[in-house]
């Protein structure tokens, strides 16, 4: 085997000696339906201004040779929407990717997939946002002024193709089809997160975040 097939199967796997070794710590596995009641119970505590309290120097010595984050977020870069403090989790708790409207480009898609393969991660949130900039950006149909910015308002584009631009919740209901969009993309994508799904190894959960109330919405 070449050194470069054997990095690849350390990076999605993990050696055999690595695997054995956290694997009698890695926590035993969790329903989608008890994870998402503890996230729920989490936003709750969040939108309500009762924050639990995390030992963080406790939990980073924990987690200092290994993680196993449950729940993986794909979520817009806003600087409003912290998944950790949505959801009120720890250190360790989420793996989360981030990028200006969550879209499922080749970067965040093979982050998730490492977190499905490496790291024992069984559900996927896919989350958009009140008052989000991208899909405002995307909506008003004008040229962004860069490429970069271009790539991200893209794929948000054909959500806003499917409203009726005339009403006051334009936006809301383009963000919310972007996010069923991306959850779509993401199977798409990538043939190792459909397998998982299929298999039953994997949830995908769409979801959908409230600036005013700081309540994130199940949307499917």
């Amino acid at each position: 085997m070449s050194r470069t097939a054997h990095a690849w199967i350390v990076f999605l796997f993990g050696s055999t000696l690595a695997v054995s070794a956290v694997a009698q710590h890695t926590p035993e596995a969790v329903s989608a339906d008890r994870l998402w009641s503890a996230l729920s119970a989490g936003n709750q505590r969040f939108a309500t201004g009762t924050l639990k309290a995390h030992d963080l120097v406790a939990r980073r010595q924990q987690l200092t040779t290994t993680q196993h984050p449950h729940v993986a977020v794909l979520s817009c870069a806003d600087s409003r929407v912290p998944p950790e403090f949505v959801f009120d989790q720890g250190l360790g708790d989420l793996f989360v990717v981030r990028s200006a409207g969550e879209n499922a480009d080749p970067g965040s898609v093979g982050s998730l997939e490492y977190a499905v393969a490496n790291l024992g991660t069984t559900m996927i949130i896919v989350m958009g946002h009140q008052s989000c900039g991208a899909v405002k950006a995307a909506c008003s149909g004008g040229k962004a002024p860069s490429p970069n910015l271009e790539a991200v308002v893209t794929p948000i584009a054909t959500s806003c193709s499917r409203v009726e631009k005339t009403k006051p919740d334009t936006f809301e209901t383009a963000a919310r089809d972007h996010v069923h969009s991306v959850a779509q993309e993401l199977l798409a994508k990538s043939e190792m997160l459909k397998t998982a799904v299929r298999d039953g190894k994997l949830t995908i959960i769409e979801a959908y975040y409230s600036l005013d109330n700081g309540r994130v919405t199940k949307l499917r």
